[in-house]
């Protein structure tokens, strides 16, 4: 078997120290949004007429918590390792790995910071609240005049107050539209070749974390505007993470990563259509041993 040249064995560890302030500023992007899941959200003023809004049952999650890194993390994993193992690039798979931890943290450490600024109640609040189901309002006079005076949990009522916007939808959105857009570029799905079947593949995530998203408004712990900002959250930042590694999915450089086209650039191709032609003719170890053979002619 000829040697594969651009593997995690040959290239990762050079990739990785490349790119060691792209991870070590993940680290920090950790700890901030851990702090911020911390401190204490914004309690925003609930009266007896804004309480009787809020009363709507207090239920588990159709989707925990626990659940969501399963699939808008472990499973575009899962995809990027599967392409990797059939193709060895390992730049694919490096900027794969990178632009999706950005997408799912920056989504969580922007959601979360809105969370506790805003500080607006779930639509189960009262129950949280007041769990026995007797509302208490503060009776001393003042800017926090008839402000609920909670008898529950504290934890809980912490939660409570942090229902815009929801994260479930925009980690949902994070990873599994950032897993959209990678099938969306592998499988060439805007060839111009009109087969449509591609895109139900593509979409098949965002699906997935719009029925997500719908969960919350049907367990009662969010408000649909929470939900409808979360979502474009979750959008718009893996939209963005993506493409600064990737190509767009509609151009000819589409399929692979821009590192890898700047390596074969070094090796002396110079057209996507080129490389392209040697692609579709030969595997990949052939690929490389042509690659070398051209370079050194």
């Amino acid at each position: 078997m000829p040697e594969v040249k651009h593997t995690v064995a040959s290239h990762g560890g050079k990739l990785a120290k490349n790119h060691l302030y792209d991870w070590l500023l993940l680290l920090l992007l950790v700890f901030i949004d851990g702090g911020l899941n911390l401190i204490e959200p914004f309690h925003r003023y609930v009266n007896e007429d804004i309480v009787r809004d809020l009363k709507f049952p207090f239920k588990h999650d159709t989707v925990p918590m626990w659940a969501v890194p399963i699939y808008a993390v472990i499973l575009p994993l899962v995809v990027f390792m599967a392409y990797y193992l059939g193709r060895r690039d390992v730049y694919d798979l490096h900027h794969a790995i990178l632009g999706l931890a950005y997408s799912v943290l920056i989504s969580a450490v922007v959601t979360d910071s809105i969370k506790d600024a805003v500080g607006r109640p779930r639509p189960n609040f009262f129950w949280r609240c007041f769990p026995d189901g007797i509302a208490t309002f503060d009776p001393t006079p003042g800017d926090n005049f008839g402000n609920v005076m909670c008898t529950g949990v504290k934890k809980i009522i912490k939660e409570g107050y942090k229902s815009f916007p929801s994260g479930h939808s925009s980690w949902s959105f994070a990873g599994l539209g950032y897993l959209g857009w990678y099938l969306c570029g592998k499988i060439r799905a805007f060839d111009r070749r009109g087969h449509s079947a591609k895109l139900t593949i593509v979409l098949i995530p965002y699906l997935f974390a719009a029925l997500v998203a719908v969960s919350r408004v049907d367990d009662y712990w969010h408000h649909w505007t929470d939900v409808v900002a979360g979502s474009l959250i979750g959008i718009g930042v893996s939209s963005v993470c993506y493409l600064q590694f990737f190509p767009f999915p509609n151009s000819s450089r589409g399929w692979a990563t821009h590192a890898y086209f700047r390596a074969m650039e070094e090796h002396g191709f110079n057209h996507p259509e080129d490389e392209f032609q040697y692609k579709r003719s030969i595997s990949m170890p052939d690929l490389e041993i042509a690659m070398e053979n051209r370079r050194r002619s």
